[in-house]
Parts: C-alpha cells; sequence; structure tokens
C-alpha cells in the first residue's frame, strides 16, 4: 500500500511506499500449576501459645491429619504398629478394643491420646470414652482443664475425669509430638513426586512445550488467536491438536519445542525409593514387614527375625507407654498377650 506525500500545489504528487505494521512479541505461560502439599509451615514454631483459655498445640493438629495419608508407607507404619499393639491388646470391661484401636491410633499420629473416664449418677466409674486428639486442647489457666474444640463447638471437660497420654517433646511440656516429625519432608516429597507423575500422565505424557513462531506471514491477529486457544485449554488431553494455516510460510516458521523429556530428568523413581526409605527409618520398621519387594536377589533376610526384633525393640516399648494409664485408673485395664509368632501344630 502507497500514500501520497505533501507536495507544491504545482508539482507533481509523489507516492512512497507504506512502513509494513510494527509487530508486537509476546511471551507467556500455560498449563496449572501442580497441586503440592506445602508444609514447611508446620514446623516453624517456637512455644504454644495461649487465646486465654487453651493452648494451641506447637504444631497444627489439621497438618499432622492431613500427612497421615500423604504418603502410602507413612500411613502404613502407623497402620502396622497400631495392628499389632491391637492384636495384642486384652479387652477390658472399661476398655473394649474398639476404643483402644482409635486411642493407639491417635498417640502414634498425633503424639498425643485421651481417655475420658465419665461417671454415673452416683459416682460410679464408667467405660472409657475415646476423644479425639486433633480437636482436645488443655487450658490456659490450669493444664488440668481440657477442652474439646471442633469449629465453633466448645466443650469442658469435668476436671479430673481426662488421662492425657504424651509423646514427650524437649521445646514445651503442654503437648505431645510425634516421633515421625523428622521424616516429614520426605512423606511430602513422595506425594510430590507422585502427583507430578500423574499431572504428566493425564497431561499426555508430557511436560508441556514451547510454540516458537518465526514465520513473517503471520499476522499479529493469528498469534493473538493461536496465544488465546493455547491459554483456554485445560484437562487432561490438552494441546493435543492445533490447527494453523499459514500460506506462504517457512518450512520451519512454526517449531513445538519440547521443554523437558520428564522421564530421564524427574528421577522419580530415584525420589519414591529414597523417601520411602526415609519414611521407615523414621518409624524403625523393617522393610520386610512393609510388603516392600527386594531389589537384589539376596532379600532382606528372614521375616520371622524381623518381626520378632521389631515387636521386641519397638512394640513392647509401645505397650509400656499405653500401659501408664493404669496408675491413672489405679486397676490394671491396659495388658497385653504374649508376642507368638510361632504358627499352632497342625490339630490344635
Amino acid at each position: 500500500m502507497t500514500t501520497p506525500t505533501e507536495t507544491p500545489a504545482d508539482g507533481p504528487e509523489t507516492l512512497l511506499p507504506m512502513a509494513p505494521p510494527a509487530t508486537q512479541g509476546a511471551a507467556f505461560t500455560f498449563g496449572d500449576p501442580v497441586p503440592v502439599l506445602d508444609g514447611r509451615d508446620i514446623l516453624d514454631y517456637l512455644e504454644c501459645w495461649t487465646n486465654g483459655r487453651w493452648y494451641e498445640p506447637p504444631v497444627d493438629p489439621s497438618g499432622l491429619a492431613k500427612t497421615f495419608r500423604a504418603s502410602t508407607h507413612h500411613a502404613s507404619a502407623l497402620y502396622f504398629k497400631r495392628n499389632l499393639l491391637a492384636s495384642r491388646f486384652v479387652p477390658h470391661r472399661w476398655l473394649n478394643r474398639e476404643t483402644f484401636s482409635a486411642w493407639a491410633l491417635d498417640y502414634l499420629v498425633f503424639g498425643n491420646a485421651y481417655l475420658e473416664r465419665p461417671r454415673n449418677l452416683l459416682g460410679g466409674a464408667m467405660q472409657l470414652r475415646h476423644a479425639l486428639a486433633k480437636y482436645v486442647r488443655r487450658g490456659g489457666d490450669a493444664l488440668e482443664r481440657y477442652w474439646f474444640v471442633q469449629s465453633t463447638q466448645e466443650h469442658e471437660f469435668t476436671p479430673g475425669s481426662l488421662h492425657h497420654l504424651r509423646e514427650h517433646d524437649i521445646n514445651q511440656e503442654v503437648y505431645g509430638l510425634p516421633e515421625y516429625l523428622a521424616a516429614l519432608q520426605s512423606a511430602w516429597l513422595n506425594e510430590s513426586a507422585t502427583l507430578f507423575r500423574r499431572r504428566y500422565y493425564n497431561n499426555g505424557s508430557h511436560a508441556g512445550f514451547i510454540l516458537y513462531i518465526s514465520d513473517a506471514q503471520q499476522q499479529q491477529a493469528d498469534v493473538d488467536n493461536i496465544r488465546e486457544a493455547l491459554k483456554n485449554s485445560k484437562g487432561p488431553g490438552n494441546f493435543r491438536n492445533l490447527f494453523l494455516y499459514s500460506p506462504g510460510g517457512k518450512k520451519d516458521g512454526v517449531q513445538v519445542i519440547p521443554v523437558s523429556e520428564v522421564a530421564a530428568r524427574d528421577e522419580f523413581i530415584g525420589i519414591k525409593n529414597v523417601s520411602r526409605d526415609d519414611v521407615l527409618a523414621a518409624h524403625r520398621i523393617p522393610p520386610q514387614l512393609m510388603g516392600i519387594v527386594p531389589q537384589n536377589s539376596g532379600g532382606f533376610g528372614s521375616i520371622t527375625e524381623a518381626a520378632k526384633i521389631f515387636h521386641a525393640s519397638e512394640i513392647e516399648p509401645l505397650q509400656q507407654r499405653l500401659a501408664m494409664i493404669n496408675d491413672w485408673l489405679g486397676e490394671e485395664v491396659v495388658t497385653f498377650l504374649p508376642y507368638v509368632t510361632e504358627a499352632p501344630a497342625a490339630g490344635a
């Protein structure tokens, strides 16, 4: 296209070519961020703070509850310990097996466990009741007072009716903390690797790409339309097909450049194995008891010997901790059967 230039009234009109419209460079990203559990703040604490009526735990119980199922081996290890404890527990008229199982699981997950001893109208003791450790708080003016706080509902326990079993912490004496806190980062890393790999497969087995357009034949409106089409495409299988009409364009005017080859760069198997080993080390459970398949020909050794050592060094100390409630009750309520690994004889 040409445009006339200004000339004297008596002179000829000179035509000059119009300058081509300036192109605009564009850079943008597409694809939603991968949702992972970011848990650095869960360990960032100095002391228990009080709101005037009760102390708040140093570590958010809701975060521990969410982390409970973040990693396969973390949840399985806690359930495994709970099942071993419950299998050898001797039910009592004041404490049945179901209540004991819930109480023991709370202690393993939160480092705190509560049992309430209600009284009847005549002042006699009734069957022990389990109070969810996630919602129990200790009084701010007196540690002997306990509150049950769930959302906007508040209930104060009768003084002296609640037993608090806690795993001692070196920084404060109000609440207990679970033993596995050092392995939380590994459990979250394990979960993050799984979530990232799921998004990778759901997105068509690629981590993303760069759409590079250097074809001068493309109009700015066409570039804007392509950008909007990519930004608006969401969900599994996005970016599967793209139609682009470029008459007279160059062969390499439009290129799709992969960002990376995830299968070779994200070390998925290595991350899963290392984080798994960290979690099992924190729970002190032999791998053969967790159903892990050995990678070498020699295996992990005798599962019977591993079970004996694990019970003697891990389960029996836990049984002794749980039996401390007997001193508070004044009666042998929590007792356990001896651990037996040999199979019963045929016909017995």
